[in-house]
């Protein structure tokens, strides 16, 4: 998955979340899922790639359980589970395995997005392990303090400011710090970049383009 171009990759993400929302059945959905994470294997993440994995399943059990409650209908609350996993996953594929650099580069150079925005969704894109890692600093330091969410749904959800508070508070200050440090480099002075990174489509790249729109088509055709 890492020799893939990052263009490739992209074009998967889009193309998957497609499938997502069009398939309508849990087997359909479980496929396209066990494939995701087949293709995690093989790529050879690490480990807390995995843990982050497990608290997306946890997760949408808690979704499905929560639509179950709802509308009493077990079917419709397995595929809507199936599909924030299934779309979800994907974006893991894409963070494992692709450099921003190397992204941004793809996003300026094939798609031709203004390297402030391919900077600005990168950028967005490379903090969310940062974000994730501080939720959990945030909430052993609360839990030492003695913070222990209990009671119903709304009563922990409530709780949870607790941890959100603190969370957008060092959110803040780090885009503070990143927009000054920004600002002192001249961003945005040169209007003309060069990129040193190898983002250029093998006859595999587009062999794999070609069988995501085939795949596309087949479903559409399906459905129509």
């Amino acid at each position: 998955m890492q020799t893939i171009a990052p263009i490739t990759k992209l074009a998967l993400t889009v193309f998957v979340t497609i499938w997502a929302m069009v398939l309508q059945s849990l087997p359909a959905l479980a496929a396209l899922i066990i494939c995701q994470l087949l293709l995690l294997v093989i790529a050879k993440v690490g480990i807390t790639i995995y843990k982050g994995i497990a608290s997306l399943f946890v997760f949408a059990a808690v979704l499905a359980g929560m639509q179950y409650v709802l509308n009493h209908d077990i079917m419709l609350a397995g595929i809507t589970a199936g599909k924030m996993i299934a779309m979800t996953l994907v974006f893991f594929i894409l963070l494992a395995t692709t450099r921003m650099q190397d992204l941004s580069a793809a996003l300026v150079l094939q798609c031709h997005i203004p390297y402030e925005y391919a900077f600005m969704l990168t950028a967005a894109l490379r903090f969310i392990p940062d974000f994730l890692a501080e939720s959990k600093a945030i909430q052993e330091a609360q839990a030492c303090r003695g913070y222990s969410p209990q009671g119903n749904l709304f009563q922990r959800f409530f709780s949870y400011m607790a941890v959100i508070k603190p969370l957008v508070l060092k959110a803040v200050t780090r885009s503070e710090t990143m927009a000054l440090s920004l600002e002192l480099r001249g961003f945005g002075s040169r209007k003309k970049r060069s990129f040193g990174n190898q983002v250029t489509l093998a006859p595999r790249d587009y062999a794999l383009l070609f069988s995501m729109v085939l795949f596309t088509s087949y479903l559409f055709i399906q459905i129509n």
